[in-house]
């Protein structure tokens, strides 16, 4: 399988924001492929579909394969953080790792895990108070 790094679209605005709006908006999507028009699976359809959303909002989006386990460089990548960091958090064992020979591989779910535990506050840190 060839991987393929992670690529990085900016979002929409203005008149092409709006007109995507507004094709999504009948939420009856056609997708064309060199002229042939093609009716994707519910759940890829409904991929496409929040991507081109995201888009309209002037979100970037970034897509990416979902492989089961991945290498150092595509985690980071995934994380946004360097490779570096992403070693040492595996070193730690803040973040698992496998091994296939000398190379690490870190799970996918591991490192939206992670990174889903990153934004949720911490519950032995207690919130600020108001005005202060």
């Amino acid at each position: 399988m060839t991987h393929r790094l992670p690529t990085t679209t900016p979002g929409l605005s203005g008149r092409d924001a709006e007109r995507l709006a507004e094709a999504l908006a009948s939420r009856d999507v056609t997708i064309f492929v060199d002229g042939t028009s093609l009716r994707l699976p519910e759940g890829a359809r409904e991929a496409v579909v929040d991507l081109l959303s995201r888009l309209t909002h002037g979100e970037a989006v970034t897509v990416t394969s979902a492989e089961e386990l991945l290498t150092t460089s595509q985690a980071a990548a995934l994380a946004g953080i360097s490779s570096t960091y992403l070693r040492n958090l595996t070193t730690q064992g803040v973040i698992p790792v496998q091994y296939r020979g000398t190379h690490r591989r870190i799970r996918l779910t591991d490192v939206q895990a992670w990174l889903a535990g990153r934004e949720a506050p911490d519950p032995d840190v207690p919130a600020p108070r108001p005005g202060g």
